[in-house]
């Protein structure tokens, strides 16, 4: 028998932390008076080997002089105005660090950096409304309308860290967008000329680590200063970690709120140069079965897709199979089993991992099996 919750429906927070199997019935309770073994007893003695851990890097190399283009929240008297670039994973990886290097007004300390905030957005129409009238001249290719939720950063919750390096000063960059950013057809301005600054890079690292599944995605940081704006800088085609460029490579866009949530193609559509992309690289490791646990920590590779796992990588049924503890050998008997099982559930309902009806129904549901029962 396998009781395999998934994540989808695990939608709610657990804040009551009573006792999830009280609506249990005899059958639950009895099992539960057996010898108890300890989760993390179970967990120590899983025999399942680690997936073969594998680094994920992503870069586009260093600033190229090119353009520069505004990234920065809303504040009292500006608009929040976005730049994305692309980036492609060929399998899910989880991406614990990012790198991206921009120019501060000179003069500007480091300690001007006030707060940085990544979103990922998948590939238009991906999250979008392709049922409105655009007010660009295309949408192919460019990030969706909204960010993927749940890959959100901020320094402001405290789900990423962040630390400025200055670089390089002066620095001088060919072109620059931060305020001509209009709908079709006044979309061209031929970008808003040279400007000088102090290249700093910035280092990102996430708490939680970011996982996304395999596929084409765009990359938004912003980062807010104390005074001036902080702008992206451009850099050649982006490299993968064989050395050479990789394909398809889209361009970088830009938006502000008045545009939003439509973006336009900062070479193509609004300088008529290009196309750029953005200066950035990613880091983090592969994630061979997609359970948000990167391959070096998986203690439990092979995970169905979308199953409930802990920090562990480890579901459940994993912890406790029908089959017999993890360590080997079989149940002695069925209430053996259901304790194991029990006990499982109830340090994923205290990590949050799982609702109190989930655990409730999870416990019952092995209760009801035949699971360690003799001559089964």
């Amino acid at each position: 028998m396998k009781m395999v919750m998934t994540k989808e429906r695990n939608k709610t927070n657990t804040t009551d932390r009573a006792p999830a199997l009280r609506r249990l019935g005899p059958s639950g309770w009895a099992a539960l008076s057996t010898k108890k073994i300890t989760v993390s007893a179970l967990v120590l003695l899983l025999v399942a080997f680690q997936a073969s851990a594998a680094s994920f890097i992503f870069s586009t190399g260093d600033p190229d002089g090119k353009i520069a283009t505004l990234s920065r929240p809303s504040s009292p008297g500006k608009i929040q105005t976005e730049t994305a670039d692309d980036f492609v994973v060929t399998q899910a990886v989880v991406i614990s660090q990012a790198t991206f290097a921009g120019l501060l007004p000179l003069g500007a300390p480091l300690g001007s950096v006030g707060n940085v905030e990544i979103e990922f957005y998948h590939v238009f129409p991906g999250d979008s409304d392709t049922n409105r009238t655009l007010t660009v001249p295309t949408r192919a290719n460019s990030p969706g309308d909204v960010e993927i939720d749940d890959a959100t950063r901020d320094g402001l919750d405290g789900s990423l860290t962040f630390a400025a390096t200055l670089v390089n000063s002066p620095f001088t960059v060919t072109n620059s967008v931060v305020d001509g950013i209009h709908p079709a057809p006044i979309q061209f301005t031929g970008g808003e000329g040279a400007v000088t600054g102090q290249v700093v890079l910035i280092t990102v690292s996430f708490n939680p680590p970011v996982a996304l599944p395999a596929g084409h995605y765009f990359f938004r940081p912003e980062v807010e200063l104390s005074s001036g704006d902080f702008l992206w800088l451009s850099a050649p085609r982006p490299i993968v970690a064989s050395g050479t460029p990789f394909a398809p490579d889209l361009q970088s866009w830009i938006r502000n709120d008045a545009l939003a949530p439509d973006w336009l193609r900062i070479g193509t559509d609004i300088t008529g140069q290009g196309p750029f992309n953005a200066a950035f690289s990613l880091s983090g490791e592969t994630d061979a079965d997609a359970d948000e646990v990167p391959d070096s920590l998986d203690r439990c590779p092979g995970t169905p897709a979308g199953t409930i796992v802990d920090a562990n990588g480890c579901s459940i049924d994993q912890i406790a199979p029908c089959s017999g503890p993890a360590s080997g050998g079989t149940w002695k008997n069925h209430g053996q089993y259901v304790s194991a099982v029990a006990q499982t559930a109830e340090a994923f309902l205290a990590q949050g991992l799982i609702s109190e009806d989930q655990a409730e129904e999870i416990v019952a549901q092995a209760a009801q099996s035949k699971c360690g029962a003799t001559g089964r």
